[in-house]
């Protein structure tokens, strides 16, 4: 897929480390948190993310709460259906 490593929150996927860059997904209340970030897919062809500087990563006073509004804006995902035999 994406060789990359996705994060967790709550059981959501809202964020990927890939090529030693942290890239957290898109939302609404996540963009009012973020401020201006550049966004950037985490790898080709993938969707467009927020791209983490490795200054921003060090601040755990404006990282905390993106991660907690974007996991809450996310949807739990759906459970896969049991495979027949």
């Amino acid at each position: 897929m994406f060789g990359g490593y996705g994060l967790y929150c709550q059981g959501k996927n809202f964020a990927i480390v890939n090529d030693g860059a942290l890239f957290i997904k898109v939302t609404e209340p996540g963009a009012a948190l973020a401020g201006r970030v550049v966004k950037a897919p985490p790898y080709p062809g993938g969707k467009m993310a927020f791209k983490v500087s490795a200054a921003k990563m060090n601040d755990r006073a404006w990282l905390v709460p993106l991660v907690e509004a974007t996991s809450k804006a996310l949807p739990l995902p759906t459970p896969k259906k049991a495979r027949e035999r």
